[in-house]
């Protein structure tokens, strides 16, 4: 059955379309005349259109009424309703647009878009939607109260549960842990389970899909809000009811093992879930808070991530020199940065990079996030006394070549750690510092002797993760004064610099990806030296520039020059002063 409405006797109404509608509604015996007597003196004072005055009046259906309207204009015509929206597509045209227009994106097939409006004939519309979605564009005509009646709840995504599936295809996924497997066939068997089931599977397949690296399920007193983490930005995608949230979050539970019966303390828990054809592994975490239970599931997708040392985007100048410290027999790498800087992922390529059947590999990591073959791989778990320490002590005794620390937290990991590098082991590990300058500081405020530090100190990594200015909305403009007097820039007040407008595409931040910037420092007898005699940061750093390597902003700057990412985006991640 057509999902567009069309008149009971089309042959009829093909050869009166010309007449008035009144007249034709008369003829088809819809109304009488005294009823649209009454509908034309309400016309008169609201202005509306006489098929919308003939429904608010109840003297005629919309069902009726639709099809004698579109005919009118020419247009297809549809009674709006939930069942009819897709909500991967509703973003397409933003909200504010689609009040304007009084218009509503329903589907999408191929490359043509489906829009619901008030006013299909309007060509500016039609044209302007066009443009920023860059689709054909299918005008479909509705009743504004249906519209309205639709509008905000579609863009707060506060649809039934059933209704948000609609985006899942044919393709199987299956979710599941090491014990049991959940599978789930098809689209129309989906339809038929659990609401709640179907809520959590969809957030699975489109955080994969768009590449989140977390999913937030989060409390509220009217509804729960679903967040993901993109590009290192959390962006609102449901905001389903709020009774919907307990079960929500008792299903992920019980697909990560968890005790769905404990409410009150927070629990971590991981599964792993079969999406587009591979492997996903999930990491999930729960937090009561005086609302609820909150949820985040970190996305740990193999396949989206390359621990491939080349690949990562370091510039050749200071991709040599970062090689050159990796293939050192002994010493301390350290690679440091915020949490979400891509710290994991250095560690992992340079793992990757180093690893051969001659050596033993072994890492200690709370949690381990990915499993790499001819590696050994220990989890610390505080339940039974494996921490850091006292796993490295351990691994210290496996004779190791190579050892992987995922952080030091305290005092006496870094003790241990500088320990086994000053023994003729390979260690790499993180720490949170601004940049390696202040690296060295920080091991000596946890209160590691200098000399220690320059001795098992082999070289530091600093890293940021920016963002790329999204492909398809870019555009250019000449920044404030004051942005360029925080980055340097004084003179440089004639030139453009890259920025997004923002699009479906890019979700209307304006950026698309990320790319990583590094500082590396080689530490060679200058740098011993200097640490040794306790040197101020800067000379350390004027060190970091003898060496050719640049620092964090300069690098961020230079993205910025070539128009990868923004001037904005640069202060945000790389201005520390």
């Amino acid at each position: 059955m057509s999902l567009l409405a069309e008149p009971k006797n089309r042959s009829r109404l093909n050869q009166n379309h010309r007449q008035p509608l009144g007249e034709r509604l008369i003829q088809e015996g819809i109304i009488s005349a005294s009823m649209l007597e009454q509908a034309l003196r309400e016309q008169s004072t609201t202005g509306r259109r006489l098929g919308e005055t003939l429904i608010a009046l109840g003297l005629a259906n919309e069902s009726d009424l639709l099809p004698f309207m579109a005919e009118g204009l020419g247009f297809k015509a549809t009674r709006l309703r939930e069942g009819l929206i897709d909500p991967s597509v509703v973003h397409l045209i933003p909200q504010a647009l689609a009040k304007h227009y009084k218009c509503l994106a329903l589907f999408k097939v191929r490359n043509e878009l489906t829009v619901a409006m008030v006013e299909p004939q309007n060509l500016e519309a039609i044209d302007h939607l066009r443009r920023i979605t860059k689709l054909s564009i299918r005008p479909i005509l509705v009743l504004p109260t249906a519209l309205e009646r639709l509008v905000d709840r579609s863009y707060e995504a506060d649809f039934s549960v059933d209704t948000v599936t609609a985006d899942f295809d044919d393709r199987e996924i299956q979710v599941g842990d090491e014990e049991n497997t959940i599978n789930i066939d098809h689209v129309e068997i989906m339809a038929e389970g659990s609401p709640v089931v179907n809520l959590v599977n969809f957030l699975l397949l489109q955080g994969v899909r768009q590449g989140a690296s977390d999913i937030h399920i989060e409390p509220g007193l009217k509804n729960c809000l679903v967040r993901f983490r993109v590009d290192g930005q959390l962006r609102e995608v449901l905001k389903p009811r709020a009774d919907i949230h307990a079960a929500a979050v008792s299903r992920i539970k019980v697909m990560s093992k968890m005790d769905i019966a404990e409410q009150r303390k927070p629990q971590d828990g991981r599964f792993h879930a079969r999406i587009d054809n591979r492997t996903v592994d999930f990491r999930v975490s729960t937090l009561p808070t005086v609302q609820g239970e909150k949820v985040v599931m970190r996305i740990l997708d193999r396949a989206s991530i390359s621990f491939d040392l080349d690949r990562l985007g370091v510039p050749e100048d200071q991709l040599g020199r970062l090689k050159t410290i990796l293939r050192r027999p002994h010493g301390l790498v350290l690679v440091t940065g915020p949490t979400g800087s891509g710290k994991t992922t250095t560690l992992y390529s340079s793992v990757e990079m180093v690893k051969n059947v001659s050596r033993n590999i072994i890492t200690v990591e709370d949690p381990v996030e990915y499993q790499l073959e001819l590696i050994n791989q220990v989890q610390v778990q505080s339940s039974r006394n494996m921490t850091f320490a006292s796993a490295l002590r351990s691994i210290l005794r496996q004779d190791p070549d190579v050892i992987l620390v995922g952080e030091i937290r305290d005092v006496e990991t870094a003790e241990t750690a500088i320990q086994a590098a000053l023994t003729g082991h390979l260690v790499l590990s993180t720490l949170h510092t601004n940049d390696t300058a202040s690296t060295i500081t920080r091991l000596v405020d946890m209160g590691i002797a200098p000399f220690k530090i320059s001795a098992a100190l082999a070289g530091i990594v600093a890293q940021r993760l920016v963002r790329r200015v999204c492909s398809n909305c870019k555009t250019t403009h000449f920044p404030s004064a004051e942005m360029l007097k925080m980055v340097g820039y004084h003179d440089r007040t004639r030139q453009q610099f890259s920025r997004g407008q923002g699009c479906p595409q890019c979700h209307d931040t304006g950026f698309r990806g990320r790319r990583g910037i590094y500082e590396i420092l080689e530490v060679n007898h200058k740098v011993r030296q200097l640490i040794q005699e306790s040197a101020p940061l800067d000379q350390i750093r004027e060190e970091l520039a003898a060496q050719g390597g640049g620092s964090l902003l300069s690098q961020a700057l230079r993205l910025a020059d070539d128009g990868i990412t923004a001037l904005d985006e640069v202060i945000r991640v790389a201005h520390f002063e």
